[in-house]
Formats: structure tokens, sequence, C-alpha cells
């Protein structure tokens, strides 16, 4: 616990543990592996540059998607109070306006290592920012509609991941068309995977009208929907291998897609039960093709 000034509001006391766990550091893993993929798919050696790399993956992960779960915490506040209330804020761990100063404080903090990662980082974080904010905060608060909130993240959290790190390790140039194809369709797989956090939660969506896919469509057409998103990418991933002269790669990256299905059956039964379950291993293969496929374009 820190003590602060008891005559600001807000400000009596706050846990440091309550800060870190407004970060989410659980979230973190999608864009760092997004920009893991990049780099690989690049085909440049991670050794050529690796202070480049390891400062964007803390800049993909604990820092812009840091910034990104706390501006979310901050205006989520009071459908958290109803979902979830021993969260940070509304449990007053958090107190006053300390979470909205926190995430303000964290988006700048990524904005300067951005900027001293050079140009293409710094645009990029900035873009990625934007999304973040546009996502969670009035007037846009696109999380409000379920398919544009997931789009918005699915880009931010894989696409943009993705390009960034194949753009830094060639120097800033525009990717192959290979890898903008990839990144592309990993993003649009994505928003299914976002769905699946949206669940647990369809009570209180319902009650403070936010449109997330289980709210608008019912639990049962959003997982069926989710899932047909999620597979459809890969899909076209394993054809565009085949025809690029990757079948190894191409085989790999379908046992995982048959072994998706699969658990997908088992989601669609029973999906507010089993939708962390998913995440761990249906996800799993999802990332896990990710990185074979980087590896087909990088050679």
């Amino acid at each position: 616990m820190i003590e602060t000034d008891s005559t600001v509001p807000g400000f009596q006391r706050v846990e440091w543990s309550a800060l870190a766990e407004l970060l989410k550091p659980i979230t973190w893993f999608p864009p760092m592996w997004a920009f893991g993929c990049g780099v690989v798919s690049s085909g440049v050696s991670p050794l050529d540059q690796p202070f480049v790399v390891i400062f964007g993956i803390l800049l993909a992960g604990p820092m812009v998607c840091g910034a990104s779960q706390v501006v979310n915490d901050w205006f989520d506040r009071h459908v958290d109070a109803l979902n979830e209330p021993q969260r940070p804020i509304p449990s007053g761990r958090v107190p006053g306006r300390i979470g909205l100063y926190f995430a303000l404080v964290w988006s700048l903090l990524s904005l300067l290592l951005g900027f001293a990662l050079g140009p293409w980082v710094f645009a990029a974080t900035l873009l990625g920012l934007g999304l973040a904010w546009a996502y969670s905060a009035p007037p846009l608060r696109l999380k409000l509609n379920g398919w544009w909130g997931n789009a918005a993240v699915g880009f931010s959290y894989e696409g943009l991941a993705w390009i960034t790190g194949a753009a830094v390790m060639i120097g800033g140039a525009m990717p192959d068309y290979r890898i903008l194809l990839l990144a592309l369709l990993y993003s649009i797989g994505a928003h299914g995977i976002m769905t699946l956090n949206d669940f647990k939660s369809v009570g209180g969506d319902l009650q403070m009208g936010i449109r997330t896919l289980p709210a608008m469509l019912g639990v049962d057409r959003a997982v069926k929907t989710a899932c047909l998103v999620m597979a459809l990418p890969q899909i076209v991933v394993i054809g565009l291998l085949l025809l690029w002269g990757k079948p190894i790669h191409a085989g790999i990256i379908a046992v995982f897609v048959v072994l998706q299905l699969l658990a997908m059956v088992r989601l669609i039964r029973r999906p507010r039960e089993l939708a962390p379950w998913y995440n761990g291993t249906g996800v799993l293969l999802s990332v896990l093709g990710m990185l074979v496929s980087a590896f087909a374009v990088g050679g």
C-alpha cells in the first residue's frame, strides 16, 4: 500500500498490486506473439537486431496492450461493477480517477518507447493506442458493437503487431505481400477469438447496452459465428501456403485446424462454461499455426 495526499479526492490509498492487475499481464501474449511472428516472417535473424526485437516485444505487450487494458477497465468500471465487482476500480482498490491518470501515463510512456524505436514503430504505436482508446472511450466506444470492437482489437493485437515486427526487421520498408495477407487473415481469426471473452458477461452487457455478439445474436448463434470466423481464415492460409509451394507447412496447419474443429464441436455445446477451456486448447493451436506460417514465408 502507498499513502497519498488525503486532501485530493480519490487519492487516499492505492495498492501497487491493483495497478499491476489493471495491466492484465495474461492479455499481453497475443500482440507479443504476433510481433514475434512478424520478426520470423521477415526472414531476418533476430540476432541481427536483438534490442529492436526485445524492446518491440515489450512495447507490443506490457506497454501498448497494457495501456489498452487500463483504458478499458476505466471506461468499463460501471459494467465491471455488475459483472466483475472484484476488479481494481469498482472494488475501490484503485480509487478516484487514478485509473484514468494511469491510463494516460502508460499511453504516453508507450509513445515514448515507440518513438525511440523509429518512425515505423512510432506510427504503429500511435495507431494501436488510437484503436485502444476508440475501443473503450466515448464518443466512439467501438466495443458497444461486437462487430466493430472485435475488429479493432483483432487488427491491433494481431495484424498491426505482425506487420510492425516484420517492418522493423527489414529497415522500415513495406513487408512482402504474403506477410500482409497472413497478418490480415489472422486478424480476422482474432475477431472470433475475441468473442470467446464475451460469453461470461452477457447479463451485464445486456443491462448496460453493450452489444457484444453474444448479446446481439444470442449465445448459440454467437458461438457458431465465432467458430466460423476462427476457422475460415486458417483454411485460406492453408490454401495460400500450398499455392506458395509450402506443402509441409500447410499440412501442419491443416492438422491444427482439424484438432480445433474437434474442440469447437465441444465448445458449441456449452460455450459459457467451455470458452476458457477453448482459449487454452483451440486458440493455442491457432497461434502455433501463426508461427508455422511465419516460418513458411520467412524461409
